[in-house]
């Protein structure tokens, strides 16, 4: 019975140091997959194979995973203030994006919506005071030419008028001269007065009632004093008429020049004001070219920079992912290093792993 009980122990010690063995290898198999941890096992093997102990091994290790685990606090807090500038650089980027934005759709909806059709309204009013400025010159020029017929028309009726009277002085004179007629003053009267008549039956347009005039003193014989000084009376009143119409004649043509150097002066003062509008309006269409121009080259810039900053924030967000990614791997590596280092510290430190690296070597 106690043989009995004694062969289980036994067969249970066996099965407990074979499998604690077992389990070692296992993880020393493992381990040997890092070449750090393959380099401390095998450290340790010639360690203890020339009768050496574990002890300043195990604070090295102890050591390392202090470097270790401070070398990746100080990574980590590294890219914490990476990700913080990451942030606010897109941040930056972001807004300065949107504010080139807004100065792009401004630039552009003030060229269309105010510079190109304030240059069109421009346009039109420039045309139309040139088109005032022609009709302006076309009438003067128009004014001018009826005013020179005008003219010439009163010089024409001056001198119809001053030839009527000239006839009828001329008659005058002839009557004046027949106070005791006689055959040869009869006859000489009525030739003078039928050349007068034949005179001015084309010229004149007082020749019908000078005609009729003459044709009553050619039939008159002269001996009735009477009916000459009738005669005399009736051609001083022509005169009067004449003379008046003449003074007539010159106050129309006085009026008319006066209307017309008023009326010059006027469509001049039009003309003066129109200049100094075509003056002002090709400066406002200048002004609008100029702004539109800059207006035009600011947006293209603005364009520039938001092409840029969009290449900025693509170019930033491209590190910061290669980083991350960099960071990533490197925080994968530093725990994947100090696990092993932890695990082969625990193992090193286990009584078992000694007797075994022993067992191993033959000691």
């Amino acid at each position: 019975m106690r043989t009995g009980i004694l062969v289980c122990l036994v067969l249970s010690v066996l099965s407990v140091e074979l499998n604690m063995e077992r389990h070692q290898e296992e993880v020393m198999s493992k381990l040997r997959e890092s070449k750090w941890a393959s380099f401390i096992l095998e450290f340790a093997e010639v360690e203890l194979g020339s009768g050496g102990a574990l002890t300043e091994l195990v604070e090295a290790i102890n050591q390392l995973i202090d470097q270790l685990e401070e070398e990746l606090d100080d990574i980590q807090q590294a890219y914490s203030r990476r990700t913080d500038e990451h942030n606010r650089d897109v941040t930056r980027y972001e807004q300065e994006i949107q504010d080139a934005d807004r100065d792009i759709f401004n630039g552009e909806d003030f060229i269309d919506n105010v510079l190109i059709p304030q240059k069109q309204r421009f346009q039109d009013a420039l045309a139309q005071l040139k088109t005032n400025i022609e009709e302006n010159r076309r009438i003067l020029d128009q004014e001018t030419v009826n005013r020179k017929k005008q003219h010439e028309q009163f010089l024409s009726n001056i001198a119809e008028i001053n030839e009527a009277i000239g006839a009828v002085d001329e008659s005058l004179g002839l009557l004046s001269q027949i106070t005791n007629p006689s055959l040869v003053q009869f006859k000489r009267v009525q030739s003078n007065l039928g050349r007068i008549q034949t005179s001015f039956q084309n010229h004149s347009s007082f020749a019908p009632i000078i005609k009729a005039l003459l044709e009553l003193a050619t039939e008159q014989n002269f001996a009735d004093q009477g009916s000459v000084q009738q005669l005399v009376k009736i051609f001083n009143e022509l005169r009067v008429q004449f003379v008046d119409t003449l003074n007539q004649e010159t106050a129309d043509e006085s009026a008319a020049e006066t209307k017309f150097s008023e009326r010059v002066a006027q469509l001049e003062k039009e003309f003066a004001e129109f200049q100094r509008a075509v003056l002002i309006k090709n400066s406002e269409i200048a002004a609008n070219e100029q702004k539109l121009g800059e207006t035009i080259v600011y947006v293209g810039q603005r364009k520039d920079d938001r092409a840029t900053l969009q290449a900025q924030l693509q170019a930033e967000n491209d590190n910061y992912a290669a980083e991350t990614d960099l960071y990533n791997r490197t925080v994968a590596e530093y725990n994947k290093e100090i696990e092993i280092s932890k695990q082969a510290l625990g193992l090193l430190t286990q009584p078992s792993f000694e007797q075994y690296v022993k067992s191993k070597v033959g000691i």
